[in-house]
């Protein structure tokens, strides 16, 4: 059994998005940002940076006490590792998806997260800012366009980088991207978006973009 330390966040959907597709038990454990219980003792033991999605395996494969693990990129490559899903069989496809896999670690999320601040939750608008972070957004989107151009998946088969990226994806509208200007990512995103383990993993997730308000707490 697998417990996540969650928040609906993109973050934390990567997680609950990969379980869901690779059929893995596990169980929910909600962590209040807005309360600050990201900063409790109990879950800085598992997350020593504060921040979630977390992770413990009660069923390491070392057959070791419980495991914690704190990162989503790490954590997905440990579960592919682990379950055999989500990471391609070649060496080549494999390297590929490790490589977007950082991408989107490096990238994607970072811009998209500080335009999701300035775009949203900042307490006065800062232009600047605002322009800043959407530009270099657009030009990740750009990257992963071109990328997709006359493929289904970012590395051959659908893999971890898919379910990485994905997340940061949906916020689109509320990070000032217009998926039509990005075809090849608007026909990948509405692929994903159709799967069955997205539906089972977003059908109780709201829009954490929909009402401006105070960030939690960092």
């Amino acid at each position: 059994m697998l417990d996540l330390y969650y928040a609906p966040t993109p973050n934390g959907q990567k997680l609950r998005l990969y379980l869901e597709e690779a059929g893995l038990p596990y169980r929910l454990v909600p962590v209040s940002l807005s309360k600050g219980e990201q900063f409790d003792p109990a879950f800085l033991r598992i997350a020593p940076n504060n921040k979630i999605p977390a992770l413990l395996d009660h069923a390491p494969a070392d057959g070791g006490a419980p495991l914690p693990m704190f990162e989503s990129g790490a954590m997905l490559l440990y579960l592919a590792e682990k379950s055999g899903f989500g990471l391609p069989n070649s060496e080549r496809a494999r390297n590929e998806a490790v490589q977007w896999l950082f991408w989107q670690m490096a990238g994607l999320g970072p811009m998209a997260g500080q335009a999701g601040y300035f775009c949203v939750y900042a307490p006065e608008q800062v232009p600047f800012a605002i322009e800043r972070y959407t530009r270099e957004l657009a030009r990740l989107y750009g990257v992963l366009d071109r990328h997709l151009a006359g493929r289904d998946w970012i590395a051959g088969e659908y893999s971890i980088a898919d379910i990485a990226c994905y997340p940061w994806i949906v916020p689109h509208a509320a990070h000032q991207q217009d998926l039509a200007a990005f075809p090849h990512v608007r026909r990948w995103f509405e692929a994903i978006a159709g799967r069955p383990a997205t539906r089972r993993a977003y059908a109780d997730v709201e829009d954490v973009y929909a009402v401006r308000g105070a960030p939690v707490k960092a």
